[in-house]
């Protein structure tokens, strides 16, 4: 899928790629933080030493930062999204709807919503962008 990025979206990836030597395959914005999808293969370098990079950004930017490992199949990519959370299975059901059903382990059900929900749903928005899944829910 073609992803249309935003001017400040398009900002904060480059000014990413400057700290981290890391491009930026998306980015969510918003007020006081920022959501960035790496290519596959490359967190740990995004994150750098002792999380460097991320802190480096972090200040540059004044917004927290959550890095997000791209992937070439949907269930990966909506099991990197919910990370840190432990997930056990994704299953695509593309009835009327596509939709991906996220087992995770009963007390990682937390970690997988993330506070006021936030990384549900930005795994939500990232997975309908990448793979035009319509929702993502946790079973």
């Amino acid at each position: 899928m073609t992803i249309t990025l935003e001017d400040d979206a398009r900002q904060f990836i480059a000014r990413f790629e400057d700290v981290s030597g890391v491009s930026g395959r998306d980015c969510l914005v918003s007020d006081d933080r920022l959501v960035i999808v790496v290519p596959a293969g490359t967190l740990g370098e995004a994150i750098g030493a002792r999380g460097q990079y991320v802190k480096r950004f972090e200040r540059q930017t004044g917004r927290s930062v959550r890095l997000i490992e791209g992937a070439t199949d949907p269930a990966s990519f909506v099991a990197n999204a919910l990370a840190p959370a432990a997930v056990r299975n994704v299953t695509i059901s593309e009835n009327d709807d596509t939709v991906a059903y996220v087992e995770v382990l009963e007390g990682d059900r937390g970690v997988a919503i993330g506070t006021g929900g936030q990384r549900i749903e930005d795994g939500r928005r990232l997975a309908e962008r990448h793979f035009g899944i319509d929702d993502v829910q946790l079973v």
